[in-house]
């Protein structure tokens, strides 16, 4: 049966972090394709899903979406990624053994931007279509990439932050990682929108700790114990977001000072209910799960596919978590 997958969408957030309003992106309407033909061998098209990790609820969410585009595609896929985050060679040798496998196509989420690219030069030598999702790759090889626009949503989480703050104040970041496209581009999407718009607010050199909840706690306590007057602090992804959490309350400063997240697993979720966590920036996981799929398919098939595929965020709070739009692109 064939399958419509189907987002409402919303106004995009202007100029990637550079206008003033603090809208939100969503995922424009999937439209399923007639099933692809086999492979030429007669086989079904086999197409590796190579993800930055399996440790946080994103993923599997993530695999989810990539899953429900294998069944209505008709085409098979694996589903991969290290243990960790901070695990690039792994990575790198999961994309070297699809390579191997003599794969239809690869979608693949880059966890250093730079390090696949020898790599992804040897499939487009073999004819292998190379699509990017969540991260990007700072290379023209992938077809395409299936992902959230982070830096405007990172620029709506600065916002948000000012709002909370009185637009005054010291303001840290618990960051994934420096090398992939979503590390970078929250980073900067956040810090350049602070710059930019808010002269009173002090950002702190951010701390980088792998997207793992117990090292950004150890990095966020740190952080608040040598900065005594910090009004905020911004977790660039689950991990670091549950980080932030957990430092604030073993340091027993719950209410004192603004979280805000990226993603939305359960814990965050909990936490926004609660009120530990003012809110946060949800993507839409198994969106770009499904479009990664679907567009690697539709390169194998000859197709054209957008060089971009914006698969939307919003952000949620406790004032809209139950609202169905939100719901919608909530995993638990």
């Amino acid at each position: 049966m064939v399958m419509v997958f189907m987002l409402a969408a919303a106004t995009v957030l202007g100029a990637c972090g550079k206008s003033d309003k603090k809208t939100e992106a969503t995922a424009a309407p999937v439209v399923a394709a007639a099933t692809p033909a086999p492979a030429a061998d007669g086989k079904k098209l086999y197409i590796p899903v190579i993800s930055k990790g399996f440790q946080h609820q994103f993923w599997q969410a993530v695999k989810q979406g990539a899953e429900k585009a294998a069944k209505e595609f008709n085409v098979d896929i694996t589903f991969e990624g290290p243990d960790t985050e901070a695990q690039v060679d792994k990575q790198i040798e999961m994309l070297q053994a699809a390579l191997g496998k003599k794969a239809s196509a690869i979608a693949f989420a880059a966890l250093d931007s730079k390090a696949a690219t020898p790599l992804l030069e040897q499939a487009k030598a073999a004819g292998i279509p190379i699509v990017g999702f969540d991260s990007g790759v700072d290379s023209d090889i992938p077809v395409t990439t299936a992902a959230t626009d982070n830096v405007a949503a990172a620029a709506l989480a600065a916002d948000k932050m000012a709002e909370l703050i009185g637009s005054e104040g010291e303001v840290g970041l618990i960051v994934h990682d420096q090398t992939s496209r979503t590390g970078v581009d929250r980073r900067d999407g956040f810090m350049n929108r602070m710059k930019e718009k808010y002269p009173n607010i002090k950002i702190l050199n951010p701390e980088y700790a792998g997207g793992d909840q117990l090292k950004s706690t150890d990095a966020a306590k740190a952080m608040i114990q040598s900065h005594p007057n910090l009004k905020g602090i911004f977790g660039t992804n689950e991990g670091s977001a549950i980080g932030v959490v957990n430092a604030i309350t073993e340091l027993k400063k719950d209410g004192k000072i603004v979280i805000i997240g990226f993603d939305s697993g359960k814990a965050q979720i909990d936490a926004v209910r609660s009120g530990q966590m003012s809110g946060a920036i949800t993507q839409n996981p198994i969106g770009i799960g499904y479009e990664a799929v679907k567009a690697a398919v539709q390169a194998v098939k000859g197709e054209t596919v957008a060089k971009t595929i914006d698969t939307g965020f919003y952000w949620y709070d406790k004032t809209n978590v139950d609202e169905q739009k939100i719901k919608d692109v909530l995993y638990n």
